[in-house]
């Protein structure tokens, strides 16, 4: 089985990440749920949006054996992103870069998204 070299810290920074990542894409089904009248409808959506990003991601495949036009949304892919910098933080080969690159995407989404379902939320009541 896999034995993260980073240890339990590494694996700790890397729940982190995944955290940050889980609460910068909530803010995406939040809004969604806001304007969107039944569940299935939202959940159909969210998987319309999810699965491009999960399945053209560095997660499964390694990006070198993919067409050049595939490759170049794979390396841009925020899950791509979160998927190397895990990996690194895990194995203990993490580098501030790849963090940081990893941690653009949530981050924009919860300063953009945040205050769009605040004021959609406030509208409604």
């Amino acid at each position: 089985g896999y034995r993260p070299a980073a240890g339990i810290v590494g694996v700790l920074a890397a729940f982190l990440m995944l955290f940050v990542l889980g609460f910068g894409m909530g803010w995406i089904f939040m809004v969604l749920g806001l304007m969107i009248r039944t569940p299935t409808a939202v959940m159909t959506l969210g998987f319309g949006i999810l699965f491009p990003l999960v399945f053209a991601s560095n997660t499964m495949v390694d990006p070198a054996t993919m067409p050049g036009w595939l490759r170049a949304f794979v390396e841009v892919n925020p899950v791509s992103l979160m998927t190397t910098a895990l990996r690194g933080l895990m194995d203990g080969t993490a580098t501030w870069g790849a963090i940081g690159r990893a941690l653009i995407a949530p981050v924009l989404l919860t300063l953009v998204l945040a205050p769009v379902t605040l004021a959609i939320y406030r509208r409604r009541e």
